[in-house]
């Protein structure tokens, strides 16, 4: 399999939106939809296909992914993938890299709505901080789900080495 060409040099095409991709998930009510996240979730070209389930803590019987299990799977996916690139263009090796995304569902304790707060930690052995920090500041500026973290989900990114 090849490399992407995605890159911000080379598919940027001016002040209008134009998707790159576009991918379709509908989520219908299956066996475990009692109501909050449960349900089941079907992606239109059929490469994901599960029964979404709510965490244990939050009364279900925590059989199957939640829906913050599935943000924090794209999110450190995107983060990693971007991180793995500008790695590869500084000559670092990207393999050792791990991003590890932690979600957590809550209340605002402002106005008692749910909100969600994203974590990542980057763990990428052999790297010095010095080295990285450019780097995952660079990824997050570039990443679509750190960029929209920053945007309306409180999120912070970490380093270990």
């Amino acid at each position: 399999m090849n490399n992407p060409t995605l890159s911000p040099e080379h598919d940027y095409s001016g002040s209008t939106f134009k998707p790159l991709y576009t991918t379709r998930v509908t989520v219908t009510a299956g066996a475990s939809a009692r109501g909050g996240a449960g349900g089941r979730a079907a992606s239109a070209d059929r490469g994901l296909t599960l029964e979404l389930r709510m965490p244990e803590e939050m009364g279900d019987d925590n059989l199957g992914p939640d829906p913050e299990q599935l943000f924090a799977a794209g999110y450190a996916a995107c983060f990693h993938g971007v991180l793995a690139l500008l790695a590869r263009r500084h000559l670092l090796d990207p393999e050792t890299i791990s991003v590890e995304a932690a979600v957590a569902f809550a209340r605002d304790p402002a106005d008692g709505d749910y909100e969600l707060r994203a974590d990542l930690v980057v763990t990428w052995p052999g790297v010095e901080r010095e080295t990285a920090a450019p780097l995952l500041a660079q990824a997050s500026a570039l990443c679509p789900y750190a960029r929209m973290t920053r945007r309306s989900v409180p999120a912070t990114i970490s380093f270990t080495a």
